[in-house]
């Protein structure tokens, strides 16, 4: 593995910046946002935490690689497994980075490894000082605190998009809680998964949900959001908390359904 001299926490402490990437390819202009933001190319340095993946070699390599690409010799590979001993300077890798990137794969496996760990604190250290966590596919999902997990309840034989809209359905876990008041789903246009965050926004209407279509990001600064790269972002809302239920069957009325396109901003509150 590697050392790094760790970098001095800012005295101010401020929230950083959220890039949530719906998974597919990182447009050139995407690399070059997330790039500008952190400041990686002014100074410090980014983590790749490859723990989703089944492969964190390969995750490592790839997600990398568009970085290097960019003249970037900071990018690092940071991988853990589930129990280790965390040692501090590891743990200081994250806490210091000005940029964490999670690599894409299974939610689940990475909250397995660092939900209640020294790994889950250094992330929101990161963050609550002002630096920059991007995260793609899987790396999206665990952005929310309640995170869309894959799996149907009622349907458990896998499938990209859910068929049914059904009550007591949609599998919730623990995410990382970046973002308190949101449902995160992926690949969302291309793998058509609407059935699926209707159903969330029905069964938790307090949530905002939020499809991020592939080659396409929001950058979160706040309580803002910024559509970045190529394709859009769906929001739903369920703004009456409406929900009607019958048989296995969900309903609701007025659900409200905006599209937005890259440079087009939202509101998360």
């Amino acid at each position: 593995m590697f050392s790094i001299t760790p970098i001095s926490a800012q005295d101010a402490p401020s929230k950083g910046k959220l890039v949530i990437i719906g998974g597919g390819s990182r447009p050139s202009s995407m690399l070059d946002r997330i790039i500008k933001e952190s400041g990686i190319d002014q100074s410090g340095y980014g983590i790749i935490l490859p723990m989703s993946s089944a492969e964190p070699d390969s995750a490592i390599y790839y997600s990398g690689k568009q970085f290097i690409e960019k003249g970037l010799k900071n990018i690092y590979g940071l991988d853990f497994v589930k129990g280790e001993v965390l040692t501090k300077s590891k743990v200081d890798s994250i806490r210091n980075a000005k940029m964490i990137y999670i690599s894409g794969g299974d939610q689940n496996r990475f909250m397995n490894i660092v939900a209640g760990t020294d790994i889950e604190k250094a992330i929101h250290h990161a963050y609550n000082n002002g630096n920059l966590i991007a995260g793609t596919s899987a790396g999206a999902a665990v952005m929310s605190k309640m995170m869309i997990t894959g799996a149907e309840l009622k349907h458990p034989e896998y499938a990209s998009t859910f068929r049914n809209i059904d009550a007591d359905n949609i599998e919730i876990g623990t995410g990382l809680g970046m973002l308190a008041n949101v449902i995160i789903d992926q690949h969302f246009v291309k793998r058509s998964r609407y059935n699926r965050l209707i159903s969330a926004v029905i069964e938790h209407p307090e949530m905002l949900g939020i499809g991020i279509d592939e080659a396409t990001a929001i950058l979160v600064i706040g309580t803002d959001a910024e559509i970045i790269g190529d394709s859009q972002v769906i929001v739903l809302k369920n703004p009456k908390r409406s929900k009607n239920v019958h048989g296995d069957k969900l309903g609701a009325h007025d659900i409200q359904l905006n599209i937005y396109l890259p440079g087009e901003h939202f509101q998360l509150n």
